[in-house]
């Protein structure tokens, strides 16, 4: 990847994640090289690259359009992060090495760091370390058919901007599960780091969904 197709890519990621461009909005390839200050081609290739992360939405007849998410495509995102991710943490739990380890403290650390409430807060930080962070988990799992199927859900919008949904207590309980998890595979654990993510996962999603529908009583 060329700079400038990077310096595209991470450009139009945040403006999109922010909140810049609300979903359905076309993404024309000249206005977007003017603002980015590349040429069209970079812009082109970020597009594809974000479309890949669900992101963007290409169509042959309608162009590039920010991508729009429904309740039940996230909801159906988290029920699949449900089903493999904590069968990639408790395979990492058997496979984690010192580096490993030693990796994952920091990224949990720095995620306080970041998460802290107060001025300092960067939520744009925490969204990259926790992404580093669940890819690191997921390269340790050592399996590359559980990458391949979370490889489509790690990077979406519903991992990527789930932070600026949090309240204070949501955000405490996630920080708080990345050094469980880390605690987990310390003590090779895998019955107990797949259900730290579980619950992890459980969290992410009534922050950004909010409470399941009661059941109908019968």
């Amino acid at each position: 990847m060329t700079r400038a197709t990077e310096r595209a890519v991470v450009g139009l990621r945040e403006a999109i994640l922010g909140g810049e461009f609300a979903g359905g909005t076309r993404l024309g390839e000249v206005e977007l090289a003017e603002r980015l200050g590349v040429s069209r081609t970079p812009v082109r290739e970020a597009l594809s690259r974000l479309a890949v992360e669900g992101l963007v939405d290409l169509s042959p007849h309608r162009g590039a359009r920010v991508a729009t998410w429904t309740a039940a495509d996230l909801d159906a995102v988290f029920e699949v992060r449900l089903a493999l991710e904590p069968r990639a943490t408790a395979r990492a739990a058997t496979r984690a090495g010192p580096d490993d380890l030693a990796e994952l403290d920091r990224l949990a650390h720095a995620m306080d760091r970041a998460g802290r409430p107060g001025p300092a807060q960067d939520l744009d930080e925490l969204v990259e370390q926790n992404r580093d962070f669940h890819a690191r988990l997921v390269t340790v799992s050592d399996q590359a058919a559980l990458a391949t199927a979370l490889a489509g859900v790690v990077h979406t919008p519903v991992v990527l901007r789930n932070f600026h949904a949090y309240d204070a207590d949501s955000l405490a309980r996630s920080l708080a599960h990345h050094h469980e998890v880390v605690a987990a595979l310390r003590a090779r654990d895998p019955d107990w780091a797949a259900s730290v993510m579980r619950s992890h996962i459980g969290n992410a999603r009534a922050a950004l969904l909010g409470p399941r529908p009661l059941e109908e009583a019968r």
